[in-house]
């Protein structure tokens, strides 16, 4: 078998929630809004389009003509504003599968992305896109097969729903779990589902504990969650790897490492999702291990 379906590879194009942050102090971590590429076989998969897609697409164009499956997890700005400047979109003979889930009297994935590209919002719209655009509706729930590949969601805990998504393929298993908010008494079962004995999640841990109870300024039904939450997740669903991810952006370099820190006394296989890291499944020089 060659080794170009030997592969599962995680690649962080864009790490941060809300809004892009660029600046001196997020130069480690990053500023980009939410984008993950998964390589899997012979598949490139793209999880949201948030400001990190744009990178992702430049660093595509060398390989003209291109592929992919691109899902997205929900519609609000800082996971779709990144698709209007995907240059690979605009080049032909390009294919791109898009996905996103549509409740009823919802809009379809492909109207969402459309609306952002209109006047007064945006000088020109999807259609000018010159790439083959495939969009499929998906139901909350359901499973996806590409080749080997099984793509499954679920709905998670978020004002306006968004999905998680689960990737298996060949026994190797990764949870990209954003946006959700945790249950106060409780686990989430549909996200112990998506995570359950997953190689990797990816969790969207925006607060720690203290900024989520805060008495100031409480983060209380504001649709995230924290790295504690994302600890405990990781542990009663037996997850080899936890990613730290939608960081928020008031979060500054030093302060997301010092969450690193503490994160991984309570679950040392953590790590902190910054622009640009991979992490290796599965490639033709490391067989059957999980390695960053």
């Amino acid at each position: 078998m060659s080794s170009s379906h030997n592969l599962f590879t995680i690649k962080f194009w864009g790490v941060r929630g809300s809004i892009a942050c660029p600046g001196p102090e997020t130069v480690r971590y990053g500023g980009n809004t939410p984008c993950v590429e998964m390589r899997v076989g012979s598949e490139r998969l793209i999880f949201d389009g948030g400001t990190g897609l744009r990178v992702l697409g430049q660093s595509m164009l060398p390989e003209m003509p291109v592929a992919a499956h691109i899902f997205f997890t929900h519609s609000h700005w800082d996971h779709i504003q990144g698709f209007p400047f995907f240059a690979p979109a605009f080049i032909p003979l390009n294919r791109f599968d898009i996905y996103g889930t549509r409740a009823p009297q919802d809009e379809t994935i492909e109207k969402r992305l459309s609306d952002q590209m209109l006047h007064p919002n945006f000088p020109v719209p999807l259609q000018i896109m010159q790439a083959d655009l495939k969009f499929h509706d998906l139901a909350i729930g359901a499973k996806v097969k590409i080749g080997e590949i099984t793509v499954e969601n679920t709905l998670l805990n978020h004002p306006g729903e968004a999905v998680g998504y689960r990737v298996s393929w060949r026994g190797y298993a990764a949870a990209y779990i954003t946006d959700t908010e945790h249950f106060p008494e409780t686990l989430d079962p549909k996200v112990i589902h998506l995570a359950q004995d997953a190689d990797v999640v990816i969790y969207d841990a925006t607060y720690t504990d203290q900024e989520y109870n805060s008495r100031v300024s409480s983060k209380v039904g504001w649709g995230h969650s924290t790295w504690q939450e994302a600890i405990k997740v990781a542990e009663a669903a037996n997850v080899k790897k936890l990613v730290i991810f939608h960081h928020d952006p008031l979060h500054n370099d030093d302060f997301l490492d010092q969450v690193g820190q503490e994160a991984q006394k309570h679950f040392p296989n953590t790590i902190m999702a910054s622009e640009g890291m991979t992490i290796k499944l599965l490639d033709s020089s490391k067989p059957n291990q999980v390695a960053v």
